[in-house]
C-alpha cells in the first residue's frame, strides 16, 4: 500500500532537488512520474520545478482550489505523484490525497509532498498543517543555519537587508529568505 509523505524543510534545504532526484529514479525504471507544483511560485516560470543548483523538471502548475484527483484521473496514470511547494495546497486537497492513497485506485501510487512547514513568522502554512495531520510519513530535509553550524528550523525574511516578522505570509522570492536555527531567529529580530 502506498503512503502520503510530507518532506519538509526550511528555504534552501534542497527540497526541490530531492523531488527531481526521486523523479529521475522512477523514470530510469520506466515508470510514469507526475509532478505538480503551485501556480503561486512563478520565480522560474510556470509548469516546471527548478532547484537552486539549476536542475529542472517539467511539472503541472496547479491552483489551491483545483481538484487534484480529477486531474490525476483525467489525464494521467502515474506510478508516483510528486508535489513541490506543498505548503500552498488547501486542506481539502491534502484530505483528498490522503483518501486517494487509501483507496483501491491509489493504493499502489505513492504521493510525496515537498514544502515548507512554517513561514517567516514561524506560523504553519495551511497545506503544511494539513499534511502534518494527514501524512503517513513525515521526513525532515535538514539544512544548516546560515549564521552558525547548527540545524536550521526556521526561515528569516529580509526587506532592504533588515529582518522582518510582519507582512503577507506569501511573498515569492529567494534572496530575501535565510534558513536559521532557533537561537539566531530569536536574536536577530
Amino acid at each position: 500500500m502506498a503512503d502520503l509523505t510530507f518532506k519538509y524543510g526550511t528555504m534552501k534545504s534542497g527540497k526541490t532537488l530531492d523531488l527531481i532526484r526521486v523523479a529521475r529514479s522512477y523514470r530510469e525504471q520506466g515508470k510514469i512520474v507526475m509532478i505538480l507544483t503551485s501556480d503561486k511560485d512563478t520565480r522560474s516560470g510556470i509548469d516546471k520545478v527548478v532547484s537552486r543548483v539549476g536542475v529542472t523538471a517539467e511539472a503541472i502548475s496547479i491552483s489551491d482550489d483545483l481538484n487534484i484527483l480529477g486531474l490525476i484521473g483525467r489525464k494521467h496514470n502515474p506510478d508516483i505523484i510528486l508535489i513541490d511547494e506543498a505548503q500552498f495546497l488547501s486542506t481539502e486537497q491534502v484530505r483528498m490525497l490522503s483518501e486517494y492513497v487509501a483507496s483501491k485506485t491509489g493504493r499502489n501510487i505513492p504521493v510525496i509532498c515537498y514544502g515548507l512547514k512554517n513561514d517567516f513568522k514561524n506560523e504553519l502554512f495551511e497545506g503544511a498543517a494539513a499534511l502534518l495531520a494527514y501524512a503517513d510519513n513525515l521526513v525532515e530535509i535538514e539544512s544548516t543555519c546560515q549564521k552558525c553550524n547548527r540545524k536550521a528550523t526556521m526561515t528569516l525574511r529580509f526587506n532592504n537587508g533588515l529582518p522582518i516578522r510582519f507582512g503577507d505570509q506569501v511573498h515569492i522570492g529567494d534572496s530575501e529568505y535565510v534558513p536559521v536555527c532557533k537561537e539566531h531567529y530569536a536574536s536577530i529580530i
